[in-house]
């Protein structure tokens, strides 16, 4: 039986909204939760996310909505350039002997279209340009993730990871800077406009 089981809405919510036993409130809410388990904004998971929020105001993406951690790519520009987000850090929130190698995961992947829970038949990257954002700080102390100067940001289209001889699995922050420099968070929307071009200038080629 199939009926009924179709796609769930991503809905935002207020953090407001109530736990409760039945029609018991149990005394606690949503946004409780949100302190609990997200707080962490150091350790890799949530890092990922505060980077995709960052880069989607630099780019004025509509974030009134809600993320969809399933979707093939993880932010659209309204030109329609789809934009994946590597974040890295040379920080943890462990103990550390050393700071922590930078190096980028970028495989192809096969997208999954969630309205019929099926997976493309071939792997690609399924975005038009990579923002890869290193959260550079050294010091401890003061790192903050919330503080966007403490972010690096290297802008690369696509058809330039496809070019490359080396790993297709992985980049390294070397092989990156190699590519092009760095750029500052004011600076994303052109750079990710100029490499959204020049995909589709390669694309018309």
């Amino acid at each position: 039986m199939t009926e009924g089981l179709g796609r769930i809405p991503i809905q935002r919510r207020t953090g407001a909204e109530r736990f409760t036993d039945g029609n018991s409130d149990l005394g606690f809410d949503l946004l409780g939760f949100w302190q609990w388990a997200t707080s962490d904004l150091i350790g890799n998971t949530v890092r990922g996310v505060v980077a995709e929020y960052l880069i989607a105001h630099a780019l004025t993406i509509d974030v009134s909505g809600a993320r969809d951690g399933w979707a093939a790519y993880d932010l659209c520009t309204r030109d329609g350039c789809r934009v994946e987000v590597k974040s890295a850090a040379y920080l943890q929130s462990w103990a550390q002997s050393k700071p922590s190698r930078v190096t980028f995961v970028t495989p192809k992947t096969r997208a999954w279209n969630p309205d019929t829970n099926e997976l493309e038949i071939e792997p690609r990257r399924q975005a038009n340009v990579y923002v890869f954002a290193l959260l550079a700080h050294q010091d401890k102390v003061s790192l903050n993730p919330l503080d966007a100067s403490q972010w690096e940001f290297y802008v690369v289209a696509t058809s330039v990871l496809n070019a490359r001889t080396r790993s297709q699995h992985s980049i390294t922050l070397a092989s990156l800077q190699r590519l092009g420099r760095s750029v500052k968070y004011r600076e994303l929307a052109a750079a990710v406009d100029d490499a959204f071009r020049s995909s589709r200038g390669t694309a018309q080629q």
